[in-house]
């Protein structure tokens, strides 16, 4: 599995994209993929970037792996900020208004939607969201 660690702030989101995006073209991962990938990566980058270790700076850890069969990509995102698990909260209602819904919640069910498989641990006091998506789909 491929490593990159930043300081999780916002100014290194192009960084992971760019990591991420390298791993996936260099697999020959198709365009649609790369595209929902990315933005799974973005959002769920962007949360720690904002909440994980908030108003402090700490380490983000992101891996990638390309292979298996049937051929997928897993991603895994740790973190060592404030215990957080965005999958227990209840899915946002897509039904209600933006008004009625309230805040948060539709990145977590984005990600959600557009990947096969989303996990969380949290293990020897990291956060660790695993994101999953099969490539021949």
């Amino acid at each position: 599995m491929k490593e990159l660690t930043v300081a999780a702030t916002l100014e290194n989101l192009s960084a992971v994209q760019d990591f991420i995006e390298r791993e996936l073209e260099q697999n020959d991962c198709p365009m649609k993929a790369i595209m929902q990938i990315s933005i799974a990566v973005e959002e769920i980058y962007v949360n720690i970037a904002h909440y994980a270790y908030n108003p402090s700076v700490g380490k983000a850890t992101i891996r990638c792996e390309v292979g298996g069969e049937p051929v997928h990509v897993t991603i895994q995102f740790m973190d060592s900020g404030t215990p957080f698990d965005p999958l227990a909260k209840k899915d946002a209602d897509t039904t209600l208004s933006a008004d009625e819904r309230g805040i948060g919640g539709l990145g977590i069910l984005m990600v959600k939607k557009s990947m096969d498989q989303v996990d969380y641990a949290y293990e020897s006091g990291k956060n660790i969201l695993t994101i999953r998506k099969e490539l021949n789909k």
